[in-house]
């Protein structure tokens, strides 16, 4: 994996899955962290304001990917994917992790820190990052390169900047 920057936020509820997914990732040189909070459990925002921070953030440039945790991850999937140009995912668990990339070409996965243990939300992280869009499913990469196209195309039918 070349350079790339990853911009993380979470409310209250995923305050501490963010801090351990932060700090594995600034172990990792070939990794950038830009860490919207929140910063402390005694500054709480919540999800509606935190997502928003990262969307932007993969849509002007300044981050590469996004991970965003609250209590499920589902209040914040719901925010991320209101921004054009962002393709966020819940993911539980390492396969669904990996198969967001790999099929859904997701710049963004959100996850539930009421759901995810640390040490399993960081093998998610990483399982993600180490994978392409298609990689691993090269015999369907026309029909996922197609269906990314398709839903990109309902993205500039429905969505206005």
């Amino acid at each position: 994996m070349s350079h790339v920057k990853i911009a993380v936020a979470s409310d209250l509820s995923g305050f501490p899955l963010k801090q351990e997914i932060a700090n594995h990732l600034k172990s990792k040189e070939e990794i950038e962290v830009l860490d919207f909070g929140i910063e402390s459990e005694d500054k709480a925002k919540p999800y509606f304001e935190q997502a928003p921070l990262v969307a932007r953030a993969i849509r002007d440039g300044t981050a590469d990917r996004g991970i965003l945790i609250c209590g499920t991850g589902q209040g914040m999937v719901i925010v991320a994917n209101k921004f054009k140009g962002i393709y966020a995912c819940v993911v539980d668990d390492i396969f669904s992790g990996e198969r967001a990339k790999i099929i859904n070409n997701a710049n963004v996965i959100t996850l539930g820190g009421w759901i995810t243990a640390p040490f399993l939300g960081k093998e998610i992280v990483d399982a993600w990052l180490s994978v392409d869009f298609t990689e691993k499913m090269e015999m369907k990469a026309d029909f996922l390169t197609n269906a990314f196209n398709q839903v990109q195309a309902l993205e500039e039918e429905n969505f206005k900047v």
